[in-house]
C-alpha cells in the first residue's frame, strides 16, 4: 500500500473537503504522512492553526478506517488514486489554489496531454446547441486531432459533448460529483463505460458519496482546472456552466462562448458572458483554434493529409533529427528534458534548437519549451 496515498485520503476526510485549507497544510508539512506523524504537535509544525483544527487533526482513527475501505474498493474495481506528488496528477489542476489532495481515476487518457478543453452548458440543450457541438467537434478534429475533451457527464450539453467526442475519435473525460461506485445520471452508464476505454472518469469523491448539489459546484472547479480553456455552449442567465466559466477565469484560463438568439432563455448566459467580456465570442472551431494559437496543429494536419511527413525536413543532421524525433513523440518539451532523452549536453541542445529555429522546424514557447512546427 502506498502510505502517502493512504494518509492523503484520510486527510481529505479530516478537513471535511476544505480544499484550500487541506492544500495549504499539505504544502506546509511537505506530505500527508508528515501531518499524521506530527498530529500531536501540529501547532509547532504549521503556524496559525486554530484550536479547532488542532483538535480535529489529533484523531485520525475514523478517517483512516474510511481510507482503508476505499483502498480495498479501488483494488477490486481497477481504480487509481492520484495524489499531488504523482507524475500523472493533472498538472493544470496543480496550478490552482484549491486543487484536491487526491483524485480517483478510472480510464486510460493522459490527464496531462498537450491539448485539453472543457465543454459545458445547460442541461436543457436545444437542437441549436446540439448542432453547434456536432459541428465544432467534427471541425476541431480535422484541425487538432489530439485533444482531450472534458465535461461533467450531466444531461444536455455535457453528455452531448462526450458522445460527439467519442464519435469523432477523441478521448473524453467525465468529472463526477460523486464516487466511482455509481453513475449519475444512471441513463448515461453506457456512455460512461465507453469513456473508461476511450478517456476516463475522474472524481475527488470517495465511494458512497451522494450526488448532492454542493458536490456539482465543487466538481466544476476540476472541469475548469484540468483544461487549457472552457467553452460554454448554451446557458440560461444562471447555471452551473456559468459557475465553471467564472472559476476558469479565476484560474486565468481563457473562456469562450457561442452566441445565441437574443431573448432565447438558453442563449442568455452565453450572450451575457460575451457582453460582459467574461468570454470571447466564437462561431466555429477555426475561431477557437486561432484564439488559442493552435494553428500549427491545423497546418500539420493539412500537411499530413497531403502526404507531407516530418521525415522530409531538408538538411537535418543526425543530432537535429534526434531532437525532431523526440518532439514528434511528445511535443512541447523543455531543454533539460530534451538533453536527458537525447543524451546531449544542455549547450549542445541549445545550439541544435537554435539551428532548428533558423530552419523553421521548431519554435520557442514560454517557460523554456520548444514546439515542433512541421
Amino acid at each position: 500500500m502506498n502510505q502517502e496515498i493512504f494518509y492523503a485520503m484520510a486527510l481529505t476526510r479530516l478537513t471535511n473537503f476544505n480544499f484550500q485549507q487541506a492544500l495549504e497544510m499539505y504544502k506546509a508539512a511537505g506530505s500527508a504522512q508528515r501531518l499524521y506523524e506530527h498530529r500531536n504537535d501540529i501547532g509547532d509544525l504549521i503556524e496559525g492553526c486554530t484550536p479547532r483544527l488542532i483538535a480535529a487533526l489529533k484523531d485520525w482513527g475514523d478517517a483512516m478506517k474510511r481510507a482503508e475501505f476505499e483502498l480495498q474498493y479501488m483494488e477490486e474495481h481497477q481504480i487509481r488514486a492520484i495524489t499531488l506528488i504523482d507524475d500523472d496528477y493533472p498538472q493544470r489542476m496543480l496550478e490552482c489554489p484549491d486543487a484536491p489532495l487526491v483524485m480517483y481515476y478510472k480510464g486510460n487518457a493522459d490527464l496531462n496531454q498537450q491539448r485539453i478543453i472543457s465543454i459545458v452548458g445547460t442541461r436543457h440543450m436545444t437542437t441549436y446547441g446540439e448542432d453547434i457541438i456536432r459541428k465544432f467537434t467534427a471541425e476541431l478534429h480535422e484541425m487538432c486531432p489530439n485533444v482531450l475533451i472534458v465535461s461533467g457527464l450531466a444531461y444536455g450539453v455535457d453528455i452531448c459533448a462526450h458522445r460527439n467526442a467519442l464519435q469523432n475519435g477523441y478521448q473524453t473525460l467525465g468529472v463526477l460529483a460523486h464516487g466511482l461506485d455509481q453513475i449519475y445520471p444512471y441513463h448515461h452508464r453506457d456512455t460512461a463505460a465507453e469513456m473508461t476505454a476511450h478517456g476516463g472518469l475522474l472524481t475527488e469523491f470517495m465511494t458512497q458519496t451522494n450526488a448532492d448539489k454542493v458536490n456539482f459546484v465543487r466538481r466544476n472547479r476540476i472541469v475548469a482546472g484540468c483544461a487549457d480553456a472552457t467553452i460554454v455552449i448554451e446557458s440560461a442567465a444562471k447555471g452551473g456552466s456559468l459557475i465553471t466559466a467564472d472559476i476558469a477565469q479565476s484560474y486565468n484560463r481563457p473562456v469562450f462562448a457561442f452566441p445565441g438568439n437574443v431573448g432565447r432563455p438558453f442563449s442568455e448566459g452565453c450572450n451575457h458572458l460575451v457582453r460582459d467580456k467574461a468570454a470571447e465570442l466564437i462561431t466555429s472551431a477555426a475561431d477557437f483554434v486561432e484564439a488559442m494559437g493552435w494553428q500549427d496543429d491545423a497546418i500539420r494536419q493539412q500537411a499530413l493529409a497531403s502526404g507531407i511527413e516530418r521525415q522530409l525536413f531538408p538538411e537535418l543532421s543526425a543530432e537535429e533529427q534526434k531532437i525532431v524525433d523526440l518532439l514528434q513523440q511528445t511535443n512541447d518539451l523543455q531543454i533539460n528534458v530534451l538533453s536527458v532523452h537525447a543524451d546531449l549536453s544542455i549547450s549542445q541542445v541549445t545550439a541544435l534548437l537554435f539551428q532548428l529555429e533558423m530552419k523553421g522546424v521548431v519554435k520557442a514557447l514560454a517557460g523554456g519549451m520548444y514546439h515542433l512546427i512541421l
